[in-house]
């Protein structure tokens, strides 16, 4: 028996669980959780701010696949913290959040006064999965063993322990055993029954028109090679949600990416049978209901999520299957290619081929935009020149209203699992950590952000952030001086007619929707990292260049034409999908 404080038990537990990296700004409150992660060579990353360690925690764990650790010290550490809980939860990343709490006498309940207290454990559990403060130093194991469980059950988010700081960096004598994972959670991912695979198979290859719709679940699972395999083998085309974009390179005629909106739509129409996996078919997939997709009477669902919660949430499972994406998708691929004489591929080759001609049309109209030259530039230009200057498998963060939409509808993906944003919940700001983490998760490569100058001002500081890890982020901001989605809303409402006519207002005739300048190339070389300004469209490619042979963090501040930049392609789209379907 020897003395060991709570702080190097969760240290010593997550070393258990592999974990590499920690997200979180040191305090006191938690020193013997830190210097022990110190000293088991666990890297504490330190952001400029605890909601960015959030960001931080859940970028790096959907990257590298392992769980992503934020800590907070409480008061307002923890009240930083939430934003940047809220967001990874609602955009369903595996996050562990360890925050300390005032002494146990004073804080649950709150004594009345107590300082840096509020009920921290009460408000994370009201947004995450789970949360437990800890009352002794005893319970520490078995508690934080139960978030690590309820962690790795269904649909990856948030977890949380809060430890009083008194049990955090309190020494104590005890003998803990430190339990392997497999001693406590699940490790084995769960397979469907031989019965739901042969069904599956048999509706699939039998449909007329059979489709897949595939979420996150997916990027969680890495099935992507399982994914492609099963599409091709039933030439089955694929949507998928906004956060999962990108799961079968979009050279595949499969592929029906995300900025063919209507096309989107059509697919859905058209298919007899669905193949619904790892997602929710939530409101950016339009609820999964008619006029959206086919009414359900008419077509099929075969739904497979890891979270029985998440099965016929929003659009009825004809088949429901509780079981691991990959798991399901591989024996299901196994069983496809038994029976692949029995797939008839002449009807769904001309279907899709009909879908590919849409695509290049419709990729055709939005290229026109890159002829135009003018200064400041056509925002168009931003995502283009990315995709010829930045390597095929650089991971894209897109940070922003318009400037987000412009990214995605310029920015083409060929490797799966490279495109990163808060497509849940649009969250301006967290672009600059999680191009960070980014970086942190995929060692040696550069990483791209897109973000509008909006956004760039929540959390501009974590540039130096970059600059001190060592993280090569280009970040190239998108700069209009205005909050240009806001600011169009406004148009519309206040001068329909004119500013159809003229495709904007005066500046007296909007409220509160422009901003003053910054320079963020000048900001970015503040602290430390290489910065160019740019106009000039023909200069940007030549800048960005210039910026990746630095080999370390580059600010580049690009001026949009503001009027330009407001008319965002698909903005029609975006109110529709506010609107609940009627069918």
């Amino acid at each position: 028996m020897s003395e060991i404080s709570g702080g190097e038990v969760i240290a010593r537990m997550l070393q258990k669980e592999g974990v590499e990296k920690v997200f979180g700004i040191i305090d006191g409150t938690y020193f013997g959780f830190y210097s022990a992660l110190h000293r088991l060579g666990i890297e504490i990353v330190t952001p400029r701010h605890e909601s960015c360690a959030a960001h931080m925690a859940g970028t790096y764990a959907r990257l590298s696949g392992k769980l992503g650790v934020c800590m907070a010290s409480n008061g307002p550490g923890v009240a930083n913290l939430l934003p940047g809980l809220v967001v990874e939860q609602a955009d369903g990343n595996r996050v562990l959040a360890i925050t300390s709490a005032r002494r146990p006498s004073i804080m649950y309940p709150d004594r009345g006064g107590s300082y840096q207290c509020f009920d921290q454990s009460g408000v994370i559990g009201k947004i995450g999965k789970w949360s437990s403060a800890v009352s002794s130093f005893d319970r520490v194991p078995e508690l934080l063993r139960k978030a690590l469980r309820k962690s790795y059950e269904g649909r990856p988010g948030v977890v949380h322990v809060d430890v009083p700081e008194t049990i955090m960096n309190g020494k104590f004598k005890a003998s803990v055993a430190f339990w392997a994972p497999h001693q406590y959670r699940n490790t084995v991912p769960p397979a469907p029954s031989s019965e739901q695979v042969a069904e599956a198979a048999r509706m699939l290859i039998e449909a007329s028109a059979p489709m897949i719709h595939a979420g996150s679940g997916i990027i969680h699972a890495q099935a992507y090679d399982a994914l492609r395999r099963v599409a091709e083998l039933l030439h089955a085309p694929l949507t998928t949600s906004w956060a999962a974009r990108g799961l079968m390179s979009e050279d595949s005629p499969l592929a029906i990416t995300m900025p063919h909106v209507k096309l989107n739509h059509q697919v859905r129409n058209d298919a007899d049978v669905v193949l619904v996996i790892g997602t929710r078919i939530g409101e950016t997939d339009w609820w999964g209901k008619p006029p959206y997709w086919r009414n359900p009477a008419e077509q099929k669902c075969i739904q497979v999520d890891l979270d029985g919660d998440m099965i016929g949430l929003n659009k009825p499972a004809d088949v429901a299957i509780l079981a691991d994406a990959k798991r399901f998708l591989e024996l299901l691929g196994d069983e496809l290619e038994r029976r692949q004489a029995e797939i008839k591929l002449e009807s769904r080759r001309a279907r899709v081929a009909g879908y590919a001609k849409t695509m290049k049309e419709e990729r055709a109209g939005w290229d026109k935009a890159l002829a135009d030259m003018a200064v400041p530039m056509h925002p168009a230009h931003i995502g283009a020149v990315c995709g010829e200057v930045f390597p095929k498998d650089t991971v894209l963060v897109a940070d922003g209203g318009n400037a987000t939409i412009w990214a995605m509808f310029y920015h083409h993906v060929t490797v799966p699992n490279t495109v990163i944003s808060t497509f849940k919940f649009g969250m301006l700001g967290a672009g600059t950590s999680q191009a960070v983490a980014a970086a942190l998760a995929r060692p040696g490569k550069p990483v791209c952000c897109i973000i509008g100058d909006g956004a760039m001002g929540f959390h501009s500081q974590e540039v130096e952030t970059a600059v001190r890890n060592k993280a090569q982020v280009i970040y190239i901001v998108l700069a209009d001086k205005q909050w240009g989605m806001v600011k169009m809303n406004q148009q519309f409402m206040l001068r329909p007619f004119k500013t159809m006519i003229f495709k904007h207002l005066d500046p007296d005739e909007t409220i509160k929707a422009d901003l003053g300048e910054i320079e963020f190339d000048k900001l970015g070389q503040s602290m430390g990292a290489h910065g160019e300004r740019v106009s000039d469209p023909a200069q940007l490619k030549p800048a960005l260049e210039r910026a990746l042979a630095t080999g370390k963090c580059a600010v580049i501040h690009v001026d949009v034409d503001p009027v330009k930049h407001m008319w965002a392609p698909g903005l029609i789209h975006f109110k529709k999908m506010h609107e609940e379907p009627k069918g």
